[in-house]
């Protein structure tokens, strides 16, 4: 339907169809009106609002004639030098500048404008657990008013560079030249099984692991094939009977059966305190370690915001 013929409404008038409606009544008004009138309201006349807007103040005049003809209400009525608003007019600025304040906070292009905001972390499941308390103690300390979200990675490069996200935080490598990156931390790895399992009580060589059926954490990409690679060398043909992408999963399988599994330091010390773990000493395995790393669009540095963000997490770890 073409709306670009039909008459101006009133906002006053009823309509059954609200939404539309609000914005078939938006798209008949020049927003830039809004400005002036706030500025006339503010600077009680209409010469001082022209200053101030660097406009004439018959453009003034024509844009308040232009308002009248949308609001069943004159606005402000000639008092002396000046104008004086009417409770009509009152009533509209009480909208008006809360609107143009929110927009001005959505905007924020110089990222001084303190006001909420979410920033969007992706993660896994289990690196979500270990890192977004940290984070999210750091973040709130240096920016109280933002407010943090985290969601779970689908597709990583695309999540970034598409905007779907702000961050990444994961072990895998990210290679899309739109993409930056900062290594967090580097963990070792780990051998881990339950208490009381009995590779605890024997030697802990190649040899006397190899009874022993393992887990497997699936990580999507072929990012970590370099690591695996270098583990498949460690435990040739290893006996593979379980797998998950999530490490809680995992963690709780071998805190209750005889599977042993590998993960990183900094998890297993998580996950201990979850389910009853114990590290089998591998100096082989101990010698390799998983990359955590923060990734974010290039393009985000240009966001002052989002770019305080990174500088905090960086400072974190």
């Amino acid at each position: 339907m073409d709306y670009n013929n039909r008459p101006e409404k009133r906002l006053s008038e009823p309509s059954g169809d609200a939404k539309p409606q609000i914005f078939r009544t938006l798209r008949n008004i020049d927003l830039n009106l809004l400005t002036i009138f706030e500025a006339v309201y503010v600077h009680k006349g209409i010469v001082n609002a022209a200053k101030i807007l660097n406009l004439t103040p018959s453009a003034i005049s024509q844009s308040i004639q232009k308002l009248r003809a949308i609001f069943p209400d004159p606005l402000f009525i000639r008092k002396g030098q000046g104008v004086t608003p009417t409770a009509y007019a009152t009533h509209l600025h009480e909208y008006i500048s809360q609107g143009l304040e929110s927009i001005l906070g959505a905007l924020d292009l110089t990222g001084s404008y303190d006001k909420q905001r979410t920033i969007t972390i992706g993660t896994t499941p289990s690196i979500g657990a270990l890192l977004m308390p940290q984070i999210y103690h750091a973040v709130k300390t240096h920016a109280p008013q933002l407010l943090l979200r985290n969601i779970p990675i689908t597709d990583a490069e695309a999540q970034l560079a598409q905007f779907q996200t702000d961050l990444i935080i994961d072990a895998n490598t990210l290679n899309a030249r739109a993409l930056s990156h900062t290594v967090l931390f580097t963990d070792p790895l780990l051998l881990v099984c339950r208490k009381h399992h009995p590779a605890l009580s024997q030697p802990a060589t190649i040899e006397n692991l190899r009874h022993y059926e393992q887990t497997l954490l699936i990580t999507e990409g072929q990012s970590m094939n370099g690591l695996r690679q270098r583990v498949n060398e460690i435990f040739p043909e290893r006996p593979v009977s379980f797998s998950s992408y999530n490490m809680f999963t995992i963690a709780a399988l071998i805190g209750s059966s005889d599977l042993i599994g590998i993960m990183p330091t900094r998890m297993f010390s998580l996950l201990r305190n979850c389910w009853p773990l114990e590290q089998i000493p591998l100096a082989q395995l101990n010698a390799e370690t998983a990359e955590i790393s923060l990734y974010y669009n290039k393009l985000s540095l240009r966001d002052p915001v989002l770019e305080n963000v990174i500088n905090v997490i960086r400072q974190t770890f």
